[in-house]
This record gives structure tokens, C-alpha cells and sequence, in this order.
């Protein structure tokens, strides 16, 4: 089990939340900068892999239905949903981890 302080950090590291300009619209950012410098990282299979994986309303493969946006800007992933869907930074903290343990990266991020 990791101490506290890693836990810490790959929590800051991974994950901002912040909200969106249109109102309603909550937008969670994924930074993959130093992983992707490092050449460790395919964003663009880390973004195929959480669309394909990404459960909306309990169904996977229903982004586009509920206007949900999986978008790639170089080294950030950008995950937008209206707010009023609940989409919770959880699930996507869940698939993140997943990715990096089915990658075995798992314990070097």
C-alpha cells in the first residue's frame, strides 16, 4: 500500500475539476503532460479507451446521447458533461487507474 503523500499526489496530479463556461456543463481535465513527456503514455489510447469505457446512465458506448464529450488537446484529456447528468470524477478516476494497471504502469505514476 502507498503512503498518504503519493496517494496525494497522484490524486493532484491526475485530476482537475473545473467548471465549464456554458452553465450546466461540468468539465473534468486530465493531465497527462508529464507521463506523455516521459514517453510512458498514449493519450490517444487512454482517450479510446475511456470512450469506449466511460458508463453513462449505466451503459457504456452512451456518450454522444447524453452529450457527453471526450476531447484531446496534446497532453490533456478533457471529459465535458451537462450537470445536471451527475457524472462523477469517481468513475473516471476508477477507469484511470484501470488504464495504468492494464498498461502496468500502475506503480510508476
Amino acid at each position: 500500500s502507498s503512503s498518504p503523500q503519493q496517494l496525494n499526489h497522484i490524486n493532484t496530479g491526475k485530476m482537475a475539476k473545473g467548471k465549464g463556461a456554458k452553465k450546466g456543463t461540468v468539465k473534468f481535465v486530465i493531465d497527462c503532460t508529464a507521463p506523455v513527456d516521459d514517453k510512458v503514455l498514449d493519450v490517444a489510447s487512454f482517450e479510446k479507451y475511456l470512450q469506449e469505457r466511460i458508463k453513462v446512465e449505466g451503459k457504456t458506448g452512451n456518450l454522444a446521447q447524453n452529450n457527453v464529450t471526450v476531447s484531446r488537446d496534446r497532453t490533456k484529456l478533457t471529459i465535458a458533461s451537462p450537470s445536471d447528468l451527475g457524472f462523477s470524477k469517481r468513475q473516471l478516476k476508477y477507469l484511470s487507474k484501470r488504464y495504468l494497471k492494464k498498461q502496468q504502469l500502475r506503480d510508476y505514476l
